[in-house]
């Protein structure tokens, strides 16, 4: 297991384990530690937008769907403390770790949707 501890917004936000990017997203079903990238086609899954049922992802490339309900029963196990995101990653703790930027969408920050 690999413990890390990174960013929640700002710089550092991005969390890259083994090559995979993780950011933090707040959402009003409840924050969690979500890939970066879609499944599906690679997408930018951090500027995705929430659905208008308000339970999935919908990735800005193609508009795939990720469900919110399995990111946040299967996900990143995280706790957050002011800005601080401590995640628990099921890989090697030796695993090749690096931190970035990413901006994420108003969605996915916390922001209420606007309606």
């Amino acid at each position: 297991m690999l413990v890390l501890i990174f960013a929640a917004s700002g710089v550092g936000n991005c969390a890259e384990v083994g090559g995979v990017p993780y950011v933090y997203a707040r959402t009003g079903r409840g924050a969690f530690v979500a890939p970066a990238r879609c499944s599906h086609r690679g997408g930018p899954l951090h500027l995705a937008t929430i659905d208008a049922s308000g339970n999935r992802l919908l990735c800005p490339w193609h508009d795939q769907p990720t469900s919110m309900t399995r990111l946040l029963r299967k996900g990143i196990p995280a706790v957050r403390s002011g800005n601080r995101v401590t995640a628990v990653f099921a890989v090697a703790a030796d695993t090749e770790v690096a931190t970035s930027h990413r901006p994420l969408s108003p969605d996915l920050c916390g922001a209420r949707r606007a309606g």
